[in-house]
């Protein structure tokens, strides 16, 4: 190889000029060869490990992921349970309650906390929305009112653990799962529902249940415009 030739060219010109043996002579070259310096660090893309790109995230709470990333170290917040950092991101920068979670989900993703799809406690979770023609007000009763709700979604024993007008809903499953939903405004006559079905206890039921929710979606969507 080349290179074994040039150092072997390089061990004998030292010879002749120190009158070293070979051995010593390619020694003390060696230790004279510079280190290559590493790689610099490639910067994590934090933008695929929350699974939200920065111009969505940024768009919608004034922040990219570097630096939510670096206001919730600083505050140590790794180190806080889930409802803990949504609270925190929700009323210290004002952000919604769907981006409050969209944050602190990504955040836990780029930390290490959980899987895409899994929760901090190792369930996972299904996610669906839809976006409807109608004010956000009558898409919360949609789901709210039991009379509306039975058109589209025929679960008699789901039970609705609390309620936020318009805002949101924590729904316990008949199965004993967990539904979360958020509501969100996109003007005067539309508004869009996000579905997180929490507790689903493998990575394969998870696509089974997103088909679901988008079919019960769909389903809601034409009742709603009927």
């Amino acid at each position: 190889m080349v290179a074994n030739k040039d150092l072997k060219r390089l061990v004998r010109g030292r010879m002749e000029k120190t009158g070293e043996s070979y051995t010593a002579a390619r020694a003390n070259l060696l230790k004279q060869s510079p280190t290559p310096s590493p790689a610099p660090a490639k910067a994590p893309d934090y933008a695929a490990l929350a699974g939200t790109s920065d111009a969505a995230i940024k768009a919608k709470t004034g922040c990219t992921w570097e630096k939510w990333v670096y206001v919730l170290d600083k505050a140590k917040a790794d180190q806080w349970e889930h409802r803990e950092i949504a609270e925190y991101v929700r009323t210290r920068y004002k952000i919604s309650g769907w981006w409050s979670q969209s944050v602190t989900v990504g955040y836990e993703r780029i930390k290490g906390l959980r899987d895409k799809g899994q929760r901090r406690g190792g369930s996972y979770e299904a996610s669906k929305s839809k976006t409807v023609g109608v004010p956000v007000g009558r898409l919360y009763r949609a789901w709210h009112d039991t009379r509306q709700r039975k058109k589209w979604l025929p679960e008699p024993k789901l039970v609705i653990r609390t309620a936020q007008e318009d805002r949101s809903l924590r729904i316990t499953w008949p199965d004993g799962s967990s539904v979360e939903c958020w509501f969100t405004a996109k003007g005067d006559s539309k508004s869009s529902v996000q579905v997180t079905h929490t507790r689903v206890p493998t990575r394969e039921a998870v696509a089974e249940r997103k088909a679901y929710w988008a079919e019960r979606l769909d389903a809601m969507a034409a009742a709603l415009m009927a």
